[in-house]
């Protein structure tokens, strides 16, 4: 049985694929997410809303990576933890149904599978800002079960 994990870990390495060789998306959903994840259709759907939304806010979350990594050239940082930053920026943005601890969690527990040792430290200082930065800007949208206190803050 597929878990949402297995869907994060999959749409990393789907977009790692796109992001080193490019090609068609559809070939890329069909080969890394579909054949892998196809007998559980809702995690290939979340994998796969996932990768489009990561890829859609491409700019905007290199936009974020970057201003949270302000003495860091970005392109140094290892492509696998800036996917994964992208991936889980895109769940702060656009998942409302996703609580941000878990986002968070997730991109650090995969890291460790696939990136170095210090690379969860590393996530977790990044998205614990850009978390903080998304709440003063009133930009994170959940609600749900266990999302209370979430709202954004009241206008003044």
């Amino acid at each position: 049985m597929s878990s949402r994990r297995e869907a994060r870990e999959r749409a990393m390495q789907a977009l790692y694929a796109f992001e080193l060789g490019g090609g068609d998306i559809r070939h890329i959903t069909q080969t890394l997410l579909k054949e892998p994840l196809g007998e559980t259709p809702t995690m290939f759907r979340f994998a796969e809303r996932l990768l489009i939304r990561a890829i859609d806010l491409e700019e905007e979350a290199e936009q974020i990576i970057a201003d949270h990594t302000r003495n860091w050239d970005i392109t140094r940082i290892a492509l696998v933890d800036r996917l994964l930053l992208r991936l889980a920026i895109t769940e702060l943005l656009g998942f409302e149904d996703i609580p941000p601890k878990v986002s968070i969690n997730e991109a650090i527990e995969i890291s460790k599978r696939y990136s170095t040792n210090k690379s969860g430290r590393f996530i977790n200082g990044i998205l614990d800002a850009v978390l903080d930065t998304l709440k003063a800007e009133g930009r994170i949208r959940k609600s749900g079960r266990g999302l209370v206190g979430m709202d954004p803050p009241a206008a003044p």
